[in-house]
This record gives C-alpha cells, sequence and structure tokens, in this order.
C-alpha cells in the first residue's frame, strides 16, 4: 500500500533510502556495500549485505549497531533491520 504524502514531505520509504545512502560510502570504504530491498508494513528495514560485507563474519554487528542504530536514530519508525540472503 503506497504512503501518502503532502506535497514536499518525503515517505518514510524515502527517508530510509537517504539515510542508507549516507551510510553507504562506510561499508565502500572497507569493500562492502548494501542494497535496499524493501521497507515492510511493520517498519522493518530489509537490505543484502554485498560486498566484503556479505561473508564477513562482523556483518551482524555492523548491521546493529552501524544500520540500525544510525536509521533509528534518524527515523525512530524504524523497528529494525534484517539482512536479506540469497
Amino acid at each position: 500500500m503506497p504512503e501518502e504524502t503532502v506535497a514536499g514531505e518525503q515517505t518514510l520509504e524515502e527517508r530510509v533510502k537517504e539515510v542508507l545512502e549516507r551510510i553507504r560510502p562506510y561499508l565502500q570504504r572497507d569493500g562492502g556495500d548494501l542494497e535496499f530491498i524493501e521497507l515492510t508494513e511493520d517498519n522493518i528495514v530489509r537490505v543484502k549485505l554485498q560486498g566484503a560485507c556479505a561473508g564477513c563474519p562482523m556483518s551482524q554487528l555492523t548491521l546493529s549497531r552501524g544500520v540500525e542504530a544510525a536509521l533509528k536514530e534518524e527515523i525512530p519508525e524504524i523497528d529494525s533491520v534484517e539482512n536479506v540472503r540469497d
């Protein structure tokens, strides 16, 4: 179901994507990346870790303390962030 917006306001999904775009350079610096997959109706952000992040033993820590923390700080409505695996 598409989100309704008032002219000039961003949807929740647009806000999430904007924050993720600001996080990506930090992951890319270490050979990793992430791809936005979806924002669920219950405000769970699903991403796919890529590159060095995909196989890194610290990827869950990066996801929870890095990506999720940054999203929740700027968008308190976000419940959690999940990594989607192939």
